[in-house]
């Protein structure tokens, strides 16, 4: 297998350039990483769609990655909660070596094929949830035993990774590849591939929420109204929905604790 984000950088003697000329590099690299990601839509809609599916069935969504592709599993899950007011069990990052890998590299956690099950089964997976892996080469141990394990229990699995083929794409029934290229910084994958596999977790996860109802028109209605930006903006969306003023909307949001629930209240 032909690792692209192992390739050498096509910009040669970085160290030697001027701090404008860094910058402009890393962004032209940036910009081609829409068009990578625009590419695989096919792959993410098959992927969104089953995984909609499983979950309006009373599945739960897993992630598992290491390093960069870890903690972006962690973001990714930690954020469904407050934007679409979803149980914090619903939609699970769990990344190698543990929590405390999110902040400190844990010394060989990706390479240990039998810990990711492991680590899974602390949350009683099953056949009627979805597990995603996450891995810029396409080739993590950690990752690929997770799947393939996962696979043999009836788990619908998927993965998004930045290079064509390999271990995990045979581990999956979704695999989701984002072609980005050789990275600015020669292999630094938390780059160009990075930001992909990010662009494709936002995609991901708001499709799947807007397809199990967590969205009203263009809304997030069920969010966790957890600062005084979210409760102002909550009361804009009632004005707005009901056409009345904002103090009447504030005193519905207080009353009922969601914008969905204020709405149906009035509206039923």
């Amino acid at each position: 297998m032909i690792r692209v984000t192992e390739q050498d950088s096509k910009y040669t003697n970085i160290d030697q350039m001027s701090v404008l000329e860094i910058l402009q590099g890393i962004n032209n690299e940036d910009q081609t990483v829409a068009i990578a990601v625009k590419q695989a839509i096919p792959q993410i809609a098959q992927l969104a769609s089953s995984v909609a599916d499983r979950m309006a069935m009373g599945g739960r969504l897993f992630y598992i990655g290491a390093g960069t592709s870890g903690r972006l599993g962690v973001v990714d899950a930690s954020e469904c909660p407050p934007t679409f007011g979803v149980p914090f069990d619903l939609v699970l990052g769990i990344i190698a070596g543990g929590d405390q890998a999110i902040r400190r590299a844990v010394e060989n956690a990706e390479d240990n094929t039998a810990q990711a099950w492991k680590d899974l089964m602390e949350y009683q997976i099953n056949e009627k949830d979805c597990l995603i892996g996450i891995a810029a080469s396409g080739t993590t141990p950690y990752v690929v035993g997770g799947l393939n394990t996962a696979r043999e229990h009836g788990i619908l699995t998927g993965c998004i990774i930045c290079n064509s083929g390999g271990p995990i794409v045979a581990a999956s029934d979704h695999p989701v590849e984002v072609v980005v290229g050789p990275e600015f910084l020669t292999g630094s994958t938390r780059m160009k591939s990075g930001t992909a596999q990010k662009m494709v977790l936002n995609m991901l996860s708001t499709t799947v929420m807007i397809k199990l109802g967590k969205v009203k028109g263009n809304k997030m209605v069920d969010m966790q109204l957890t600062n005084h930006k979210l409760v102002d903006r909550g009361t804009q969306m009632i004005m707005d929905e009901l056409n009345i003023g904002r103090e009447q909307a504030a005193e519905l949001l207080n009353q009922y604790g969601s914008v969905r629930k204020a709405v149906e209240a009035v509206t039923k």
